[in-house]
């Protein structure tokens, strides 16, 4: 996932596990409260609920992460007010 670092090209992907692999940024639903809502499910069937019973649910927790030693390695300079609304900087 060394794409952006290594072909000098900046991308923004939907999972922070790119940004760890050496991404430049990542903004999306949060994996763990996704596995959190799925733990809620099992729990409800596992109860006696009928799958097409429950409800559909969006996402409601995204989380914004920056790889800063990617950024710097491509020249790119990070606002500091976007740093800090990240819920994550990789420095």
């Amino acid at each position: 996932m060394r794409a952006a670092a290594d072909h000098a090209v900046p991308a923004v992907y939907f999972t922070r596990d790119f940004v760890e692999a050496g991404g430049l940024m990542s903004y999306g639903a949060s994996i763990k409260d996704g596995y959190h809502k799925a733990g809620g499910y099992a729990g409800h069937i596992l109860k006696g609920a009928k799958p097409a019973d429950l409800p559909v649910v969006q996402p409601t927790k995204f989380e914004l992460v920056i790889n800063m030693r990617t950024a710097k390695a491509l020249g790119i300079v990070v606002p500091l007010t976007l740093q800090a609304q990240a819920d994550e900087v990789i420095e």
